[in-house]
């Protein structure tokens, strides 16, 4: 009967039965008669642990994005597994499941006999370490911004950014010869200059010289890396931006690296017009495609028929919801900064590649190369959609994790070819190059002052004040 009485008693008499209650009991009614009617709902029995939940709901934000407040612990998990019983072992925590899966592969390997060839057992064992990691990163590992296909995949690309980003610190304290002699330990065929190749010996524009370039494996390459940048950065005008300044970066090192050497129109009409536009043009409309897709997510259990079943099952792979990259150059100058930045950014990853495979002799086509750029896409999913959060949005305080790798190794990268590549290109800069690039930047900076300082000023300026009305 007591219990009833405080459930069901005005917060406004709480002062007439303060005779009967203990001092702490007392402050703790008054404190939930200040939390509302929500609190007085709660049941006296449930009381104190109702309340410290409450106290830690209240102080969410749920402006923040979608990473910066997820839940990650069991307890959510479980609640995605309850949203769908039909999938609910894949969002079931198996921590413990997973440890002792692991732990008896270990066993098996520690009860097997030894092998005796010491390289073999070298790179078993770095690769079985890697694989260690990589499996506490996805278990222990907090989501990112993406749920599709798993949140546990997207732990996993961050895993193996952790070990992309400590294997270029280790890299960055070899020098340049134990460097070659590391990758020749990966790959014995690895360690020997590479021939060197160019594209501007034969440049008339005649029907042969086009197919032998068109034919080149290379074309569809460039062809579907476009499409992933499509894909990454959302915006048809920012990749166009890109796509042009990376031949005019082409252009001004090729001084530098002898493939960069293409004739004019294996710049501008194979490249540009052909290539990089026909997989802009197949990310854009995929991503305009997502943009207006109606998103209505059904589990498993729910629906009746085999096909469709198979078709929610597709559609797993799928993004869960689109967002719409508005970079808006022009708004701000913080919108300016963010776009010079991440431009600048595509286009030194786009570079080390180069660089990186001419400084360690790694031919292009090598599965290394292939690797690096394939990881470069999965860490460009989140990472651009993380900094896209954090430069926008005024309540995410931190920058996510996958853009902050993301950051590190193109920028750790970089420090790696400064110190390898000392001797590698002796070759001045043309004057042109020069003078463009001093022109170019120039402009960069000059622009941002008119646009975001004068321009302000000389409007405020003109608009005459308003006399006053008798």
């Amino acid at each position: 009967m007591a219990k009833e009485h405080d459930k069901t008693m005005d917060p406004e008499d709480h002062s007439q039965h303060a005779h009967t209650l203990t001092t702490s009991h007392y402050n703790s009614i008054q404190y939930c008669a200040k939390l509302g009617s929500r609190t007085r709902q709660l049941s006296s029995s449930s009381f104190a642990s109702s309340l410290s939940m409450v106290s830690e709901t209240s102080s969410v934000d749920n402006s923040q994005p979608e990473w910066y407040q997820k839940d990650t612990s069991i307890q959510f998990q479980k609640t995605l597994a309850e949203q769908d019983p039909a999938v609910g072992f894949f969002y079931t925590p198996r921590t413990l499941t997973i440890l002792t899966a692991m732990l008896l592969m270990l066993v098996y390997v520690a009860l097997t006999p030894e092998v005796d060839d010491t390289l073999t057992n070298v790179k078993i064992g770095m690769v079985a370490s890697i694989g260690a990691f990589c499996v506490f990163g996805m278990l222990q590992f907090r989501d990112s911004l993406l749920l599709r296909p798993h949140p546990a995949l997207w732990r996993v690309v961050l895993s193996v950014g952790v070990v992309y980003q400590l294997f270029l610190v280790f890299l960055l304290f070899q020098n340049k010869h134990d460097a070659r002699l590391l990758f020749k330990f990966i790959d014995p065929s690895l360690g020997v200059p590479l021939p060197e190749k160019s594209y501007g010996d034969a440049c008339e524009l005649t029907r042969e010289n086009m197919m032998d370039q068109v034919w080149d494996v290379f074309v569809l390459a460039h062809a579907l890396g476009w499409f992933c940048k499509a894909i990454i950065l959302r915006d048809y005008t920012f990749c166009w931006i890109l796509s042009i300044m990376f031949e005019v970066m082409e252009y001004s090192l090729t001084h530098q690296l002898n493939n960069f050497n293409e004739c004019w129109w294996d710049h501008w009409i194979l490249d540009v017009l052909i290539c990089n536009w026909l997989g802009l043009y197949l990310g854009v409309k995929t991503c305009e495609y997502f943009e207006m897709k109606q998103y209505s997510w059904q589990g498993l259990a729910e629906i009746p028929t085999l096909k469709g079943k198979m078709k929610r099952t597709m559609q797993q792979f799928t993004p869960k919801s689109w967002t719409k990259f508005k970079w808006d150059s022009t708004k701000s100058f913080k919108s300016y900064c963010t776009v010079i930045f991440i431009l600048t950014m595509f286009l030194i990853c786009e570079l080390n590649a180069f660089y990186l495979k001419s400084i360690l002799w790694l031919p292009s086509a090598h599965p290394i190369n292939i690797a690096r750029i394939f990881a470069y896409f999965m860490f460009g999913i989140p990472g651009v959609r993380e900094a896209y959060q954090y430069l926008h949005d005024a309540n995410c305080k931190r920058i996510g994790p996958q853009a902050w790798l993301l950051i590190g190794s193109v920028a750790t990268e970089v420090l790696i070819v400064f110190k390898f590549g000392q001797g590698e290109f002796p070759n001045p800069a043309p004057a042109s190059v020069i003078y463009f690039w001093a022109a170019f930047l120039t402009l960069l900076t000059v622009y941002p002052i008119y646009q975001f300082y004068w321009l302000p000023k000389l409007r405020e300026s003109n608009v005459k004040p308003k006399l006053p009305v008798d």
